[in-house]
């Protein structure tokens, strides 16, 4: 059964730092893109940064370019997403999303919730 956990988000305040970590299981991950997603109350959910399958090439939000970092260890199934300076704007939940190049679907974890405030 393929799953996607999610974990590490919490209350932080502006400027802290968070990391969160995406554990996956029933799949190999070493053939999937790997993504972080996050929707915040009202909005729609969007693309925060993502992590290729081979090569390990990276994009990001521009709202996140230069404090958010995307990494993965296929040797322990996990994609994390370091966090720093955040801002009142990063409250959302995160999402981890898993799409193999060139087949249909994806795979969702359950979301984690992050919460920037004073």
């Amino acid at each position: 059964q393929v799953q996607l956990v999610e974990s590490g988000g919490g209350l932080v305040q502006p400027g802290g730092s968070l990391s969160l970590s995406c554990a996956a299981s029933g799949f190999i991950p070493s053939n999937y893109a790997m993504s972080w997603y996050r929707q915040a109350p009202g909005k729609q959910r969007e693309l925060v940064a993502a992590i290729s399958n081979i090569g390990g090439f990276t994009n990001y939000a521009d709202s996140v370019k230069g404090r958010f970092t995307i990494s993965r260890d296929n040797s322990k199934n996990t994609v994390y997403l370091q966090m720093n300076s955040l801002k009142h704007e990063d409250t959302a939940v995160y999402y981890c999303n898993a799409v193999r190049p060139g087949r249909p679907g994806a795979y969702w974890g359950q979301g984690t919730q992050v919460t920037v405030s004073s």
